[in-house]
């Protein structure tokens, strides 16, 4: 009986605990936000294209969380037009990547709430214009969420690599050359987060 009671005044004392001061809402953990915006290339050989991610989270403290960042990327350079009109593709490249990453909020207002985070991990990266290949990277970022809607600015910093080129000469004939990677990039991007929160 005695445990019962204990287990119960300990919940209680949570429930209290996740309450904030002015008493109008509970301290969610789990949370998460799905995005989607424009990614601009970092020097190499493409321009811009979009991207997408997904990223569950879990918050230690009102202004702390942690979370799992899973993001695709598809960026291109456009090389003018074809003779049908159709705008020609010179080189692409898709980046899929899987981050452990934290926010750290500087209110919890949560009617505007700025942040910057940071986070590392692995990206995949296959491309027209050489191997296909895997490194580690980081991104920092900043940004704010607005209640449900989440607006923000990420740099992808990717490590390089020794790759093996394909590019063709006059004749059409394959020439391999000894390049070094270039796939970092900045997201722009918007929005929308479920979970935690107002209750």
């Amino acid at each position: 009986m005695k445990k019962l009671i204990c287990g119960f005044a300990i919940a209680a004392l949570g429930a209290l605990s996740a309450k904030a001061q002015d008493g109008e809402r509970i301290f969610k953990r789990f949370k998460g936000d799905v995005s989607l915006g424009y990614a601009a290339a970092v020097g190499g050989d493409t321009d811009g294209g979009v991207t997408f991610a997904l990223e569950p989270k879990f918050g230690v403290m009102d202004n702390l969380s942690f979370g799992l960042r899973m993001e695709g990327a598809v960026l291109a350079k456009f090389g003018g037009t074809n003779p049908d009109g159709t705008t020609q593709i010179d080189d692409a490249k898709a980046i899929l990547s899987f981050l452990a990453t934290a926010d750290y909020y500087f209110t919890t207002n949560y009617s505007f709430r700025p942040f910057a985070g940071a986070g590392a991990g692995i990206y995949g990266i296959a491309s027209d214009s050489y191997e296909s290949h895997a490194g580690l990277g980081a991104i920092f970022r900043i940004g704010a969420e607005v209640k449900h809607f989440r607006f923000g600015v990420e740099y992808n910093f990717i490590s390089g690599k020794d790759l093996t080129a394909y590019t063709t000469d006059n004749t059409g004939s394959v020439i391999l050359t000894k390049v070094k990677s270039k796939d970092a990039y900045i997201g722009i991007k918007a929005g929308f987060c479920f979970g935690g929160g107002l209750r």
